[in-house]
């Protein structure tokens, strides 16, 4: 995996981070992680849209945060867990995977998907 790639992967737990805590921030603290992890996420999203197609790094950084945003408030929140939204974050996941797997980088050369 290179480097905008990764940078994409940060960018969607930076997005998950901020999602919760638009639901959860209470204090001056919290507000603050939130918004830090906005302008976290965003910045990381653009640089690796400036190599990588700009559709396919939204979908992949979208497709992640949600199912992470999901996972994540099932986990630490007490969501409830049901088993037509494992199905669906499951099918989500395989297209962000499918996205990314089809996706050629322009340091790779090639023809674009």
């Amino acid at each position: 995996m290179d480097r905008n790639w990764l940078s994409v992967f940060i960018a969607a737990f930076f997005e998950v981070s901020w999602v919760i805590g638009l639901k959860h921030a209470h204090d001056f603290l919290t507000w603050t992680g939130t918004v830090i992890s906005i302008v976290i996420s965003f910045y990381l999203m653009i640089m690796a849209g400036r190599k990588l197609p700009v559709g396919t790094v939204y979908a992949v950084f979208v497709g992640i945060g949600t199912a992470g945003t999901v996972v994540s408030e099932i986990l630490f929140f007490g969501e409830p867990v049901k088993l037509g939204k494992i199905l669906l974050i499951a099918v989500l996941l395989v297209g962000v995977i499918g996205l990314k797997t089809v996706t050629v980088d322009e340091n790779e050369g090639g023809e674009r998907s």
